[in-house]
């Protein structure tokens, strides 16, 4: 059984770093997209409104016009974002051989 993948279909800019997204399996979410702002990357994002707010649609997810993106599983299922998964996860030599 072949599940349908859910993208990104629209995203508007709400105050702060909240977006409202249109999903297309018909879904609406206000999302915050802070937690996933980190990064060189992000930082020109965090730190200019007007160009967090140009983000569009690119290939079923957010984009900004300087590469940025967010993968669409993540805001969909609230997903941990990666940074803070590496983050969390330590190994133990034994672990690593």
């Amino acid at each position: 059984m072949t599940r349908a993948l859910v993208r990104v279909q629209s995203v508007e800019p709400q105050e702060g770093f909240k977006v409202t997204i249109r999903f297309t399996d018909g879904s609406c979410r206000e999302v915050d997209l802070a937690p996933y702002l980190r990064g060189p990357i992000f930082e020109p994002i965090k730190s200019d409104p007007a160009l967090f707010g140009s983000m569009q649609v690119e290939e079923g997810t957010i984009a900004w016009p300087n590469g940025a993106d967010i993968d669409p599983d993540v805001l969909y299922y609230g997903l941990t974002p990666a940074w803070a998964e590496s983050a969390d996860t330590t190994y133990t030599e034994d672990q690593l051989l």
